[in-house]
């Protein structure tokens, strides 16, 4: 069974960071396609960013200051959040794609206060 544990969520002041990460219970070289999606209230769910075949995607709304990474040891798939603003509010999801199955994690709320 393929799980994905997100952790690093909180509440943070405008201007702030964090960090997120998403505990992978297999290889990240076995996810064909690993990121992070995010749900405001009200809204769809939509991508934050992305890594496939070595090729990193970004929204525009956080291009600049959002990075994503692997840390191939701990079986990872991080998000680094910098200067974040309230509309960055929402809860983050990890996801990956892995033999032809999508896995979801249970989420972690990011909470931005102006």
């Amino acid at each position: 069974q393929v799980r994905l544990v997100e952790s690093g969520g909180g509440s943070v002041q405008a201007g702030g960071s964090l960090f997120l990460s998403c505990a992978l219970s297999a290889s990240v070289f076995s996810f064909d396609d690993l990121a992070w999606y995010r749900q405001a209230p009200g809204k769809p769910r939509e991508l934050v960013a992305r890594t496939r075949a070595g090729d990193l995607t970004y929204a525009d709304s956080v291009k600049g200051r959002f990075s994503i990474s692997r840390e191939i040891a701990k079986k990872s798939l991080n998000l680094q959040m910098n200067t974040l603003k309230p509309e960055d509010t929402a809860v983050y999801y990890c996801y990956g794609r892995r033999s032809k199955s999508d896995y979801w994690g249970q989420g972690t709320q990011v909470t931005v206060s102006s």
